[in-house]
């Protein structure tokens, strides 16, 4: 009998439309120390398509975090969130904002509607890397479950 323990990655949507952040994203994400999957969806509709296994989503893996940008087309990210808090199901998966919005009133409404944390996006690509790399180290306590193990 194999006593290994079953290693499960997890799994990251990223709501994002910035190709250059997408990019720097994946990049810290692929050398982090979580082993994960990262999906990307470009708009606010795309998120919560993915998030209810709507259409082309309708296979896409339930993920365990949730990494959102405020500032989408179609459906801005504070819609998304909203929607997120007031479903019984999605509420329960942590989402983190990853914005460059400085706005109180974004901070003060994302933490109203139950976003588990917000961080304004630095300009420099080695400055956002180490933003998203300080999220991957944070959450690892938290996300880190008997099937969900290091890389």
């Amino acid at each position: 009998m194999d006593m290994q323990p079953r290693v499960t990655a997890i799994e990251i949507l990223l709501v994002e439309d910035a190709p250059g952040d997408v990019r720097w994203t994946t990049e810290a994400l692929k050398e982090g120390k979580i082993r994960n999957n990262l999906s990307v969806v470009g708009d606010g509709i795309e998120a919560l398509a993915f998030l209810h296994g709507q259409g082309k989503y309708a296979h896409a893996a339930r993920p365990d975090l949730i990494l959102l940008d405020l500032n989408l087309p179609r459906k801005n990210g504070l819609q998304v969130l909203q929607e997120i808090t007031a479903s019984p199901e999605l509420k329960k998966i942590p989402v983190v904002i990853l914005t460059m919005s400085e706005d109180e009133k974004d901070v003060l409404r994302s933490h109203n509607l139950k976003a588990n944390y917000y961080i304004t996006k630095p300009v420099s690509p080695q400055e956002f890397i180490k933003v998203v790399r300080s999220i991957e180290n944070f959450w690892l306590s938290i996300l880190k479950t008997s099937d969900h193990h290091l890389a």
